[in-house]
């Protein structure tokens, strides 16, 4: 399929770049050989609307990624509401308005399947946006997110913006915040099935029911996926990326124990939240444009437990 932007000779700017998902486009642009901007948080606040706006204008990328948010699991988005709607909207504003400011040709704003209904059809089409009630533990940063794929299609629509907007499903990998205060599924039951093996504990607990079902996506091929629709996508309508397939939590805990080594037994506390029952993308809109993921889940799985291992030291734990 021919390219409808390319980025090659272009001047991209990684906002987010030290998380999970700007890390791995940050890896990816890199390895392309393309001319990666960032700036950390000592250099710049994206909280601060007139320094996003003068470092945009003093730097002029060409293209935006999107990937800076305020993210968490079930817990932290629960008892920190306020946080997570306000440092999303404030971000995503910042950003995507300083973009339209400064000319910048192409913006990626990354968001998430939570943007999607509770009880949404499955598996989820990018037109269930805005069909029903959400997640009543995620509305916060399921609200800020849809805002800003709303601000994209406004920039687009008033002013003819070349904007879009990718809603990736549950994303693991290198880079993962393996706090238990905040982290999401998969890094919460690695640490904890790594730590029950090392202590040698006979059970590890498990939040919820264990019959939830989600779908993971290698945060390696999310960042494959970004690149990929800044040059072959064009539309305002989000576009989801996913691997099309789902498991049971139990099924990810017993996964997870595996890769991990740890042989005792599961116990799920079901006085704990669920979330949404099931939540599986559907991907045909990137299928067809020619792209697939590539990284089946025990596969990313390893990769992920190896990385954990090399990095215990620096982790967030």
């Amino acid at each position: 399929m021919a390219k409808l932007y390319d980025l090659q000779g272009k001047r991209i700017f990684v906002a987010g770049h030290k998380g999970m998902v700007g890390a791995a486009v940050r890896r990816q642009l890199a390895q392309q050989g393309m001319d990666v901007m960032t700036a950390d948080r000592a250099q710049l606040d994206l909280l601060d609307q007139a320094a996003v706006r003068q470092w945009v204008s003093a730097n002029s990328p060409d293209v935006m990624i999107v990937a800076a948010a305020k993210v968490g699991g079930i817990l932290a988005n629960d008892s920190r509401p306020a946080e997570f709607i306000y440092e999303n909207l404030v971000i995503e504003t910042n950003l995507i308005d300083a973009a339209y400011r400064s000319g910048v040709e192409r913006v990626v704003f990354l968001g998430s399947s939570c943007i999607y209904p509770k009880f949404a059809p499955q598996p989820i089409s990018e037109d269930s946006l805005l069909t029903g009630p959400l997640e009543p533990t995620n509305e916060w940063y399921a609200i800020a997110k849809i805002a800003g794929v709303k601000l994209a299609q406004a920039y687009r629509k008033q002013y003819g913006c070349r904007y879009i907007s990718v809603m990736p499903t549950n994303l693991y990998g290198i880079g993962d915040n393996f706090s238990l205060q905040g982290s999401h599924v998969i890094p919460a039951l690695m640490r904890k099935a790594h730590e029950a093996k090392i202590a040698g504990e006979p059970t590890m607990n498990v939040w919820g029911t264990g019959t939830v079902r989600r779908e993971f996506l290698f945060v390696e091929d999310l960042a494959d996926a970004v690149l990929f629709l800044a040059e072959h996508y064009d539309e305002p309508a989000p576009i989801n990326v996913g691997i099309g397939e789902d498991v049971t939590i139990r099924e990810l805990a017993e996964l997870v124990s595996s890769v991990v080594g740890f042989t005792g037994k599961l116990e799920f506390d079901a006085s704990k939240p669920d979330g949404t029952p099931r939540k599986l993308l559907d991907v045909s809109l990137i299928a067809n444009l020619g792209w697939k993921a590539r990284t089946d889940l025990r596969t990313g799985l390893t990769s992920t437990y190896d990385w954990f291992l090399a990095n215990q030291g620096g982790l967030r734990l």
